[in-house]
């Protein structure tokens, strides 16, 4: 019984802490926007949405304050895991400690490089490279702590594959294209108000659903380290969340989009539920599969993919790309004939082979089929959408698991 108790103890002490210091994160990130909004318009740091009547400048780059205090709560509460060791002069589980340093490691270095895109605008390469180089830290310490690389191969699998199968460095691959992917996918389902910061915070609630969930079963440590990430992640964000709701105060930047994606990564990574993590990112997934034409530049990709603001009814319409059908490689005319023949694309061409197609983002995507619309509506029913993507997640992690795994 005792035994019992302490666990619990070792277990609910710490992310209690933790979220009495998330709240006190949420009030400081929402009396600290508004006062640090000029600072930035000060500095050259601002854009002008495109989704307005108004040039009002508006501060970009925002997530770098939420970014900030989110890693100052972290700090603060790096000792409080470890205290019942210390107190009780325990042995110190070192492994534990250097991974929660590892992970605040990579996160700094991606708040750090996403500020330096918004700032430097650095190029689609970079924003590859950037992450890749962010999760090394974290791919040395599951290596030194873990080095698992086995998965558990599908029930209709194993006549061929057997029980398991050992994926050996690529899994190491896998892991660090997991940080690429979380970091950039959310970067590319954006534009519109709300957008970046309401995805994220249905991500991460999902992945703190998942965690408590899951918090009173074996592997509760992994669990209860992706909520001390969790807890003051989603605090900071949720502030953030209330100035970029529509009409925006803020712009939260890349930098935003770079945290958030790495924070998911390391929970994901660390709390050896990645796959888990990226059944989370479902609209994600269909969102960049869906650009793939314009981001390997097989169609015509301009700077921006924003849909298209009409002044005079204040509604968003999708945005187009005009090319002529002879820039089209053979992979990009199969791909482009996929896309007409299912629908999925607003396409017209005339007589001299010059084609006018919709961008192809998710945003534009609803745009064309439900037609142009105001742009919170817009927000509202992409994430509406994340919201019902989350709840297909946990019907696949949980009901559909069973049929194909022994769990």
């Amino acid at each position: 019984m005792m035994n019992a108790e302490n666990d619990t103890w070792k277990m609910l002490f710490p992310v209690c802490i933790n979220a009495v210091l998330s709240a006190i994160a949420y009030v400081s990130t929402v009396r600290l926007i508004p006062r640090i909004k000029s600072t930035f318009v000060a500095a050259n740091l601002y854009g002008i949405d495109m989704s307005k009547r108004s040039s009002e400048k508006v501060p970009e780059a925002i997530g770098v304050v939420t970014g900030c205090l989110f890693l100052i709560t972290m700090f603060i509460f790096i000792p409080i895991p470890f205290t019942d060791c210390i107190i009780r002069n325990e042995n110190f589980p070192h492994d534990k400690f250097v991974e929660f340093l590892a992970a605040l490691l990579s996160i700094c270095c991606m708040l750090f490089l996403g500020f330096a895109d918004d700032v430097l605008n650095l190029r689609w390469r970079h924003k590859l490279l950037l992450p890749t180089i962010a999760s090394l830290p974290l791919l040395m310490v599951y290596y030194v702590n873990f080095n698992s690389t086995i998965i558990i191969i599908p029930k209709p699998l194993r006549p061929w594959f057997g029980f398991s199968l050992d994926l050996w460095i690529f899994y190491y691959v896998y892991m660090g294209m997991l940080a690429v992917f979380c970091t950039n996918a959310i970067n590319i389902l954006a534009g519109i108000n709300g957008l970046e910061v309401g995805q994220s915070l249905i991500i991460a609630t999902s992945i703190l659903i998942f965690n408590i969930v899951e918090l009173y079963s074996s592997q509760w440590k992994a669990h209860q380290f992706s909520i001390y990430f969790m807890l003051p992640y989603i605090a900071t964000s949720l502030a953030l969340f209330k100035f970029n709701w529509y009409p925006s105060q803020v712009f939260v930047g890349d930098t935003f989009c770079y945290l958030s994606g790495m924070t998911f990564a390391v929970v994901g990574i660390l709390g050896h539920f990645s796959k888990t993590t990226l059944l989370f990112f479902i609209p994600q997934i269909i969102n960049f599969l869906y650009s793939i034409p314009q981001l390997f530049h097989l169609v015509s990709c301009p700077r921006h993919r924003l849909p298209k603001y009409n002044k005079e009814t204040d509604k968003l319409e999708p945005s187009v790309t005009i090319f002529h059908k002879s820039e089209l490689n053979a992979l990009g005319r199969l791909l482009t004939w996929i896309l007409k023949t299912f629908k999925l694309v607003k396409w017209q061409e005339d007589e001299k082979g010059i084609i006018i197609c919709n961008n192809l983002t998710l945003i534009n995507f609803i745009l064309i089929h439900a037609g142009p619309m105001r742009e919170p509506t817009l927000t509202s029913i992409l994430l509406i959408i994340q919201v019902i993507s989350s709840m297909l997640a946990f019907i696949i992690r949980y009901p559909l698991a069973s049929i194909f795994y022994d769990v």
